[in-house]
C-alpha cells in the first residue's frame, strides 16, 4: 500500500499539473495578442476592429479563435496544433509583407479558414423576431439544404468578421445608379460601311466601345495529342473554315453592361431610372434586363473598364439581343471556333505568344529555381500569376496579332456553343465551315482563362463550360436569380458581329 501511495500521489500531482498547466497553456495561445505576434497581419486586424464582431450589441467582442478554430469537442485540439504549426512556419520562412492580405480575404479562401460551428455556437437561433423576410428565406434554404457542407455562413456574411468597404448584404436595389453629367450622351450608333474596325457607340449613353475586324480564314482548332496539359476534349483536332466577323477589342465592360443594364432593369429601380427603362423599351422590343443583384458583383474591385463578371449565361445573352435591338446589327456570342481562332490569331502553339505552359506553370521556389521567365505572358495575359487576385482594366496588357486583348485572361469567356466533351469526333471529315457547335445540351462552352487560372489553362485550345447548378449554388433566393451568379466571379463576355448588310458587308473574295 505504501509503495502504491509513493508511486501514485507523485503520478496525480504531475497529472494535475500538466492538466492545469495545459489548460493555462491552451488559454494563453488563444488570445489575440498570442495570434498576432505569430500571425502578422496588420491589415486583418485593422479590418477586424471595424467589424460588427469587434464592437458588439452585447458588448463581448469575439476573438480570432471565435470564428477561426472551431467548437471545443469538433476537432478543436486538432485544429488548433495544426493552424499553430502553420503560422509558425510562415512566420519563421515568410515575409509578411509580402503577403496579398486581399487575397486571402476572398470568399473561396475564408471558407477553409472560418467554421459554421463555430457561426452555429454563437447564433444559434437562426429565425430571431426582427429577421427580414430575405433572410428568413436564405436561412430556410440553408437549414433545408442536402448540401448544407457546401453552403457556408460567409457567402452572406463574409463582412461580419472583417470590415470590407462598400460590401452589400442583400438585394443591392442601387446597383448601377449612375449619372452621365457633363458626358457626350450619343443619340445614333456609328455606321459601318466596310471591313474595318470601328468604335461603336451605345445610344441613349456615353458609353463606346471598340470592334476589332477579324478578317476570315482556315485554322486547325484544337489540340495535338503532345501538347503539355491537354485535355481529352481538346481533341481531335479538326480544320475550321470561318468567314469574316467584328470582334470587340475586350470583354464587354461595366461601362458597357451598366449602360443596358440601366436601360432595361425594371425592378428596385429609382423613379428617373424607371422612366427612363420605359422609354427605352419602347424602343427596344421591351427587352426586359436584370433584376437587382445580391450583393455586389465586381466584389469591391470596381467598375468602369474591368469585365463585367458575376452575370449569367441568360444575362449575357439578353445583353446581346438588346445591342442588337439599340444599333441595328447582329450582335451575339463568338462561336466556340470564332473565339479560338480570334485567340490564336494566326499562331498554332499553346499560346498566341512564345512560351512552354511547363516553365510557366512553375511557381514559388520552383520558379525560382528553373530562372522561370513570365515576361511574355504577363505582357499579353491577366492570369494568377499579375492579378492580384482580381480583374484588371484592360490597359495592363497588350493585343495580339488581330489587335484584341485578354482574349485567354482576365476573365473566361462565354460561347454560344453547347459544350460536349466529344463535340470535336463529332464533326464530319474534311474541312468544316462556320460550325456552330452541338444542336442540344445542358450546359454553354466557356473559353479562356482568368484571373485566377493558372498557366495550363490559359492555353488556346483548354476548354470548359458553365456550371449553373454549382454557381447558384449559395444564393439564398427563393427561386433563384436567372440573371447573377452567386459562386461565380471570373466569368465575362466579349461580343461578335456578323459581317453582313448591317455592316457595310460586300462580296468577299
Amino acid at each position: 500500500m505504501k509503495r502504491f501511495i509513493l508511486w501514485f500521489l507523485p503520478g496525480l500531482i504531475i497529472g494535475a499539473l500538466l492538466i492545469l498547466g495545459g489548460g493555462k497553456a491552451l488559454h494563453m495561445t488563444s488570445t489575440n495578442d498570442y495570434c498576432v505576434s505569430c500571425h502578422i497581419h496588420p491589415m486583418a486586424d485593422a479590418s477586424w476592429k471595424k467589424s460588427v464582431h469587434y464592437d458588439t450589441r452585447s458588448g463581448y467582442r469575439i476573438s480570432c479563435v471565435d470564428c477561426h478554430l472551431p467548437p471545443k469537442g469538433e476537432g478543436y485540439l486538432w485544429a488548433k496544433g495544426k493552424t499553430g504549426l502553420r503560422d509558425l512556419w510562415s512566420k519563421w520562412t515568410k515575409d509578411s509583407a509580402s503577403f496579398n492580405w486581399e487575397d486571402r480575404g476572398r470568399l473561396e479562401v475564408a471558407r477553409g479558414y472560418v467554421y459554421n460551428g463555430s457561426c452555429i455556437k454563437c447564433h444559434e437561433n437562426l429565425f430571431p423576431a426582427k429577421l427580414t423576410k430575405a433572410g428568413e428565406d436564405a436561412h430556410l434554404y440553408y437549414t433545408q439544404s442536402k448540401k448544407t457542407d457546401e453552403l457556408h455562413c460567409i457567402n452572406c456574411h463574409l463582412n461580419a468578421g472583417h470590415f470590407i468597404p462598400g460590401y452589400t448584404h442583400g438585394s443591392n436595389s442601387t446597383f448601377g445608379n449612375t449619372s452621365s453629367a457633363a458626358k457626350e450622351i450619343f443619340t445614333e450608333p456609328t455606321k459601318v460601311n466596310g471591313f474595318v474596325s470601328y468604335t461603336e457607340r451605345i445610344p441613349k449613353s456615353p458609353v463606346s466601345f471598340k470592334m476589332v475586324a477579324v478578317p476570315g480564314g482556315t485554322f486547325t482548332m484544337g489540340s495535338p495529342a503532345d501538347e503539355p496539359f491537354r485535355k481529352a476534349d481538346e481533341g481531335p483536332v479538326k480544320e475550321i473554315q470561318l468567314s469574316s466577323f467584328f470582334m470587340a477589342e475586350i470583354e464587354v465592360t461595366w461601362d458597357e453592361y451598366l449602360a443596358f443594364y440601366v436601360q432595361t432593369a425594371a425592378e428596385g429601380r429609382t423613379t428617373d431610372t424607371e422612366g427612363l427603362r420605359k422609354k427605352a423599351a419602347s424602343a427596344t422590343d421591351a427587352i426586359s434586363g436584370a433584376t437587382p443583384p445580391y450583393g455586389q458583383p465586381d466584389q469591391g474591385w470596381g467598375l468602369g473598364q474591368r469585365p463585367a463578371i458575376s452575370f449569367s449565361y441568360h444575362a449575357a445573352e439578353t445583353y446581346c439581343k438588346w445591342l442588337t435591338s439599340v444599333t441595328g446589327k447582329n450582335y451575339r456570342l463568338p462561336t466556340e471556333a470564332e473565339w479560338e481562332y480570334a485567340c490564336r490569331a494566326g499562331s498554332t502553339g499553346p499560346y498566341s505568344f512564345p512560351g512552354d505552359p511547363k516553365k510557366f506553370e512553375k511557381t514559388g521556389l520552383r520558379a525560382k529555381l528553373s530562372k522561370n521567365d513570365t515576361t511574355v505572358i504577363n505582357t499579353y495575359i491577366i492570369y494568377k500569376g499579375n492579378s492580384t487576385a482580381r480583374t484588371q482594366p484592360p490597359d495592363r496588357v497588350k493585343t495580339n496579332a488581330f489587335g484584341l486583348k485578354n482574349m485567354a485572361g482576365n476573365v473566361a469567356e462565354f460561347c454560344s456553343d453547347w459544350y460536349k466533351p466529344d463535340a470535336y469526333s463529332l464533326y464530319p471529315p474534311g474541312t468544316i465551315k462556320n460550325p456552330k457547335g452541338p444542336d442540344a445540351g445542358s450546359e454553354h462552352v466557356v473559353r479562356g482563362g482568368s484571373f485566377v487560372s493558372t498557366a495550363d489553362v490559359l492555353r488556346s485550345a483548354a476548354r470548359d463550360y458553365t456550371k449553373t447548378e454549382a454557381w447558384l449554388r449559395t444564393d439564398p433566393q427563393m427561386p433563384k436569380s436567372i440573371w447573377w451568379y452567386s459562386d461565380c466571379f471570373n466569368v465575362g463576355f466579349r461580343v461578335v458581329c456578323d459581317f453582313d448588310e448591317k455592316t457595310g458587308n460586300i462580296e468577299e473574295k
